[in-house]
């Protein structure tokens, strides 16, 4: 796949005092671009509560660049920059653009998969695979190696 955007649309909650995009917008808009992803490819809620797998994130950074505001037009990314090759732990990034060409934040998030009965870290079922083969990845991609 060669990119993965959404739109997203700014609701009048999600401003704050300043009537800019509140930070923590930032990270929710993150959080559901990679959820459309995996449930659009296969790995939606219900499959993960079958093999008992939740996505967890190690860290969540996000550099602002631009301001948000009500009436921009906006949408964000997604790409992987880094993975192991059992897709156990892996970085993703968003680009978040407004009004088509303005980048306004950029977030970065490392994250691995938790096994839900056990509550510890696992390596994804084969069923991860097809998944995280789709997802597009950074000019800069790496390959890491990693336990687990």
């Amino acid at each position: 796949m060669a990119s993965y955007t959404k739109p997203v649309e700014i609701r009048w909650s999600d401003l704050d005092p300043n009537f800019h995009l509140r930070h923590s917008v930032y990270y929710d808009m993150g959080a559901y671009i990679r959820m459309c992803f995996l449930t659009e490819n296969g790995l939606g809620t219900s499959v993960l509560m079958q093999y008992h797998l939740g996505p967890i994130l190690f860290r969540e950074e996000c550099v602002f660049k631009r301001e948000i505001h009500f009436n921009d037009v906006v949408s964000i990314n997604l790409v992987l920059k880094q993975c192991s090759p059992t897709y156990s732990r892996w970085t993703m990034q968003h680009e978040i653009i407004k009004n088509g060409d303005i980048v306004s934040a950029i977030i970065t998030v490392d994250g691995a998969w938790i096994d839900t009965a056990k509550r510890k870290l696992t390596v994804p079922s084969e069923i991860v695979s097809p998944t995280f083969e789709r997802l597009p990845k950074s000019e800069d991609f790496k390959w890491i190696e990693r336990k687990g």
